[in-house]
């Protein structure tokens, strides 16, 4: 049994490893596609993240706190739940193609109102972008409940596997997309001389792709052999009853994913203020919308994604046992072993993003050293959030595990009040060329924000988790990280990355060279100055690792 759940542990985890390296790859090559901070750049990243916003906003709460706990359920069944999936998945799929329907029809005004301030040929073009993205919706959605019927079998490979075929279908249309049309650096692409058959390499195929992510999972769901047929008739077989336990949870996800669409809104504002051929090679400084600024999320929020994800999932298990068998001991210290182990990681990813925003700004810049200016400037600003990201969500864990979902509802509301807020004062106060940066600040102060609460919160419902020896760990691992900072600011400014015309400003290959020598020469100081600064946590974050590496 241990080696089954250690087997399937290694191909989940190497899925999702490979997807994310091919996420990198695909988002590297749409700015070298279509550039960074351009206009075409924004209108499709807009057009192209909306599905997921939407899906998540309307559906995608439903079925994680409603559908997924029935179909497990169901799964015990002595026709191993055949019938109940039945009617599960086709009352998904029927809710799915009303949703999406409904959403297409309202493609214009969604994109009014995600697209405040964009010329009228911006929002022709992002509307035309957003009518072949929004089935999205209905893929994403089918996405989830197979993979989930999947996972609650005991196949757990093909659900984290399945966004592979999406990168790589992805990623050769858009190297397709490059040899036909040039790279934005050469050519840039404009409202003015953009083509149909620009739209089908670069928005049609992306839309191909989440299909194909979908439709793969029923090879491996027929190989169950559960004999999943359309079925309907859906009183009684306990979705109220599901919907009511998972209320809080859902009721947290939705006011969430409100506040990240009112400020996602506001970042879209400059794209509007943007002359689209200044955004090309020898124009006016570059102008930061979307797509920077989902450029710097996917950068800041690595660390957790990678590292704090992973020990949120066994944290999460261990405080749920000593919650149900009343141990406030055992709860404790493995929440305080966790975030410390967890900054080791954060901290020094967040110094490291700092240090080496320039080159990385210059990676994803579409080879328009401005452009890579922008981003590195707006990576700096978010990158402060990245340890408090992981912390307000392991802290968030904490009380779930004690089967109270209603305080982080509440602080994801406080949270949201002011992010709400903060979206209509960007909006009003800062001009456009100024307000991504602000949307970014605002994103790391939201988790600082949830950190404190959550802090206050914990602390008068179990008293003291450690806090004084989580701080003097955070301090070590910062005083170390600091050092490792000093080493690579020493190398960047040898490699000429603090002058316009350095190495690390050439081209893209060069800024990617430059951060693989930095990132080298970091982490080995780093892990030099772990030892000397005593930070024992180091051990911690290498164990699961090398268990890995000896299995």
């Amino acid at each position: 049994m241990q080696k089954s759940g250690a087997r399937s542990s290694a191909i989940m985890a190497s899925g999702t490893l490979v997807s994310r390296i091919l996420g990198f790859v695909k988002t590297f090559l749409i700015t070298v596609a279509i550039g960074s901070a351009a206009t075409m750049a924004d209108v499709f990243q807009l057009a192209n993240t909306l599905p997921n916003l939407i899906y998540v906003l309307i559906a995608g709460g439903v079925f994680n706190a409603v559908l997924v706990p029935q179909i497990i359920k169901a799964s015990k069944a002595q026709d191993e739940g055949a019938d109940y999936i039945s009617r599960l998945i086709t009352l998904a799929v029927i809710a799915l193609l009303v949703i999406t329907v409904a959403v297409v029809l309202l493609v214009r005004p969604i994109m009014n109102l995600m697209g405040p301030g964009w010329s009228d040929a911006q929002l022709a073009m992002g509307t035309t972008f957003a009518l072949i993205t929004f089935p999205q919706i209905f893929f994403y959605g089918l996405y989830t409940v197979v993979g989930q019927v999947l996972n609650a079998k005991g196949a757990f490979g093909a659900y984290m596997w399945a966004p592979v075929l999406n990168n790589v279908i992805a990623i050769a249309a858009l190297l397709v997309f490059i040899q036909q049309f040039g790279p934005f650096r050469t050519n840039p692409h404009t409202l003015e001389n953009w083509t149909s058959a620009q739209t089908f390499w670069l928005v049609v195929m992306a839309t191909v792709g989440v299909a194909a992510q979908a439709f793969i999972l029923f090879w491996p769901l027929a190989r169950l052999g559960l004999r999943i047929r359309p079925r309907f008739g859906w009183r009684g077989i306990g979705l109220s009853t599901a919907a009511r336990l998972g209320g809080w949870t859902l009721a947290t996800g939705v006011i969430a994913n409100l506040a990240f669409m009112a400020l996602y809104r506001t970042a879209a504002i400059p794209t509007g203020a943007r002359a689209d051929i200044a955004s090309g090679p020898g124009g006016a400084p570059p102008i930061a919308g979307t797509a920077v600024l989902d450029q710097a999320t996917m950068l800041y929020a690595l660390p957790h994604g990678v590292i704090g994800l992973s020990i949120a999932t066994v944290l999460f298990n261990r405080m749920a046992a000593a919650a149900s068998e009343k141990d406030r001991d055992s709860l404790v210290s493995s929440l305080s072993s966790s975030l410390r182990v967890t900054g080791v990681a954060t901290v020094f990813c967040m110094v490291a993003l700092i240090v080496y925003a320039g080159p990385l700004g210059m990676l994803f810049s579409g080879g328009v050293p401005a452009a890579g200016a922008v981003i590195g400037q707006v990576i700096t600003v978010i990158a402060i959030g990245a340890p408090f990201m992981s912390t307000a969500f392991m802290l968030g864990r904490a009380f779930y595990a004690q089967e109270d979902a209603r305080t982080p509802f509440l602080v994801q509301l406080g949270v949201s009040v002011f992010t709400v807020i903060a979206a209509v004062l960007i909006a009003r106060v800062f001009p456009p060329e100024h307000m991504v940066f602000a949307v970014a600040a605002c994103y790391a102060i939201q988790n600082v924000l949830a950190t404190v609460i959550y802090h206050y919160a914990l602390t008068r419902r179990i008293g003291d988790y450690g806090l004084s020896r989580i701080v003097g760990s955070h301090a070590r691992i910062l005083a170390a990280s600091l050092v490792a900072g000093v080493a690579g600011v020493v190398t960047l400014w040898l490699l000429g990355g603090y002058r316009t015309d350095g190495f690390p400003w050439g081209n893209q290959a060069a800024a990617l060279i430059s951060l693989a020598v930095g990132g080298l020469v970091m982490a080995a100081v780093y892990a030099v100055a772990l030892k000397l600064f005593r930070v024992q946590e180091f051990t911690g974050l290498l164990a699961p690792l090398r268990a890995k590496l000896g299995r």
